[in-house]
């Protein structure tokens, strides 16, 4: 027995140096210098796992976007897999021949998926307490969270883009705003669609549509306006741009309040903020999709909004309200130390990455992946939930028709001079690695390590 447990520990300790050996000639045959780059790979196939290739994995960086894996974790961990949001429409008033009494309140309970299907669902249930009419005002309960709609751990500088959208405990459609554009004949301004149709937005169409191919267009939001330059080619596939919105209780009142209309029940009052009277009656609920798939929402397209959200919601189970960032993210730094990681080792201030603040060591993402696997009731849905090389999210174009295809799972990351990949590559013997790789350096590098690391997840699978 101890000839073969022997043979074993050989082969094994044989294996890892030859998984760093190729790992290694793929490092050194990019232009990246080492010192720029923090990697960790590990065997998960090993009992104890084992660690087959490391390069300044102990070394502090940026994650960069990567960061959403420790929130996932404790999303998935902290609340599970199944757990469901409620957003929900009450009263105080009394309804009398289909009129009701008093104001209509909408209550937020943190859903970062409430879109317009969930809307209608809502106004549908509603529609069954046999209201036709409102007299009163729609109050948006937005109270479960603080009203701090762009957190300082974001980057201080504001743009229209959907991923830089408020946070509200009542939310709506991402808090952002669809804008499609579709050419018509040359000469003429081409058609400008928003979605939702809420009568909220008024559109400056100044584009053109010409007879060159291509498209370039500008679209801007300023306040209630939407401003459309440029232009953009008769034979051109309908473009879409996505813009935030300034306020979510506006936002979603006015939208409920359209999609009541669009039913047919009458209202003639106010949007305002408020809170929900203790007096009131539930009249319609409406749960959210289960959580792993907000978290897939997240990861898949690194979603900054949702893991704000998904924070605040961390908070709020934790007994906090209204929620803080902060406290949310005392639950995520929390969640790490019970993975086994050093509270000295990192530090994150900001769940999604933007901040370049926020530090980790490739060893410990590395570890936050292990832990994952080793976690039967998360793991299925921290895997699912990362993009899939070369087929969809942000690795949807990477690493596209080679080996690496459909069998890397991995989350990405970058900011100017940040770039990272962390996630999973499997093998067709059943075997899987974890990953996490990270590049603090030049700007002007970003795309070198990109290649460089598609590369490493290549070899991995091989």
């Amino acid at each position: 027995m101890l000839h073969i447990l022997s043979a074993l520990i050989i082969s094994s300790h044989s294996l890892a140096a030859d998984w760093s050996a190729r790992l290694d000639k793929v490092v050194r045959g990019h232009s990246i210098a080492r010192d720029h780059l923090g990697l960790a790979v590990v065997d998960l196939s090993t009992v104890p796992e084992k660690t087959v290739y490391s390069l300044n994995e102990q070394q502090d960086l940026i994650p960069a976007s990567v960061t959403k894996l420790a929130t996932a974790s404790a999303v998935l961990r902290k609340l599970g897999p199944s757990f469901k949001f409620q957003t929900t429409l009450w009263s105080a008033g009394a309804v009398s021949d289909g009129v009701l009494k008093g104001d209509l309140i909408l209550k937020g309970g943190g859903d970062a998926g409430f879109v317009s299907e969930t809307m209608w669902f809502l106004v549908n249930e509603f529609l069954r307490t046999g209201v036709h009419k409102i007299e009163g005002d729609i109050v948006v309960d937005d109270t479960d969270f603080d009203q701090v709609r762009n957190d300082a751990s974001r980057d201080p500088e504001r743009v229209d883009r959907a991923y830089d959208a408020p946070v509200g405990a009542m939310s709506f459609n991402w808090n952002s705003i669809n804008i499609y554009v579709r050419p018509v004949h040359e000469g003429q301004p081409p058609q400008v669609y928003l979605d939702p149709l809420v009568d909220y937005y008024s559109v400056d169409n100044r584009a053109k549509t010409t007879n060159k191919s291509g498209v370039d267009l500008e679209i801007s939001r300023a306040g209630e306006r939407v401003v459309v330059k440029g232009s953009i080619g008769m034979g051109h596939d309908e473009f879409v741009a996505y813009k935030n919105v300034d306020d979510p209780v506006d936002w979603s009142g006015k939208n409920l309040a359209f999609f009541l209309t669009q039913r047919g029940v009458t209202f003639t009052g106010k949007i305002k903020a408020g809170k929900k009277p203790p007096t009131a009656h539930m009249m319609a609920k409406a749960d959210s999709k289960p959580v792993s798939q907000h978290v897939a929402d997240m990861m898949k397209f690194s979603n900054n909004y949702v893991a704000e959200m998904l924070t605040k919601d961390l908070a709020v189970q934790a007994g906090h309200t209204p929620a803080t960032l902060e406290e949310g993210m005392a639950v995520i730094r929390a969640n790490l130390v019970d993975l086994g990681i050093d509270s000295k080792h990192f530090i994150l201030l900001n769940p999604s990455g933007l901040s370049r603040k926020n530090r980790m060591k490739a060893r410990d993402l590395a570890e936050i992946l292990v832990q994952s696997h080793k976690d039967f009731p998360i793991y299925a849905e921290m895997l699912s939930g990362l993009p899939l090389a070369g087929l969809d999210g942000t690795l949807k174009k990477r690493m596209t028709g080679g080996p690496a295809q459909g069998w890397v799972r991995a989350k990405t990351g970058s900011l100017s001079g940040v770039v990272t990949l962390a996630g999973y590559a499997g093998r067709r013997d059943g075997t899987v690695r974890a990953f996490a790789f990270i590049f603090n350096g030049k700007a002007d590098q970003g795309e070198a390590a990109r290649h460089l690391f598609d590369a490493l997840a290549t070899e991995l699978v091989q």
